[in-house]
């Protein structure tokens, strides 16, 4: 089946570029996701889920099959299985960027196979979805890269993009550390150089990740009532593989 998807970060095209293919920096925007490694081309990673008293875990791992830097344009290969169930998920993700102005819209379509019991929900639900968790995972960008982008230019925040602190060009107290100017690569107060990207993935890595609660995301209870907890989570391994594994460093 094909899935159609679209959103929008605050920045220009060439900055959304660089920062939606840099996994340290996005990777924490995913909801209930884990990165496992990764080589500067391929990568695996998890995903945790709830489901009401039940909480499950997928793996999944994928290559990048295109990276095409003059179209904005990737394409990725990725495939994911449940770790205590049969159900299984294969995607292959094509994203586009385009330029808005000072803002960069993002095109994914996603040519999703999967099977067993999973495959009983149907492309609207999957759809569903997938494009509400799309949309926490933008909100996320968006504050993260307005964060990052307001204090190099000293403009406003651009529309659409969540406020966060320091981010309004307001003073950081001594002594304290901005998380995500710190992220960004800012130089700290005293001259004190940032952590690299691979210091804050290890770090990020010993957090521990909240699980997506299908539940809240859908209201679909008698969808699971009628396919089991199982089912359920295996579609949304589905969903979550194109979305987790649309990311690289350049």
């Amino acid at each position: 089946m094909q899935l159609d998807h679209q959103f929008t970060v605050p920045v220009p095209v060439d900055v959304a570029w660089k920062a939606l293919l840099d996994v340290p920096r996005v990777a924490p925007c995913m909801p209930g996701a884990s990165l496992d490694e990764f080589d500067g081309e391929t990568f695996s990673g998890s995903v945790k889920v709830k489901l009401g008293p039940v909480n499950l875990l997928y793996k999944g791992q994928g290559r990048f099959a295109e990276t095409d830097e003059s179209a904005r344009r990737v394409v990725m290969e990725a495939s994911g299985k449940e770790s205590r169930g049969s159900g299984t998920a294969a995607a292959t993700v094509t994203a586009t960027m385009t330029p808005e102005g000072e803002s960069t819209t993002v095109n994914v379509t996603t040519d999703l196979k999967i099977t067993g019991r999973p495959a009983q929900f149907g492309r609207g639900m999957i759809n569903d979805v997938g494009g509400k968790l799309l949309g926490q995972f933008a909100d996320c960008l968006a504050t993260t890269l307005g964060a990052s982008e307001t204090p190099a230019t000293g403009g406003a925040t651009t529309a659409g993009a969540s406020t966060t602190a320091g981010a309004g060009g307001e003073s950081t107290p001594d002594g304290a550390t901005n998380t995500s100017s710190t992220r960004a690569g800012a130089t700290q107060p005293g001259g004190e150089e940032p952590p690299s990207a691979d210091q804050v993935a290890a770090e990020e890595a010993n957090v521990e990740v909240e699980p997506i609660d299908l539940l809240q995301i859908t209201g679909a209870q008698a969808a699971i009532r009628r396919y089991g907890p199982y089912a359920a989570a295996g579609t949304l391994l589905a969903v979550l593989l194109w979305i987790v594994l649309r990311r690289r460093r350049r």
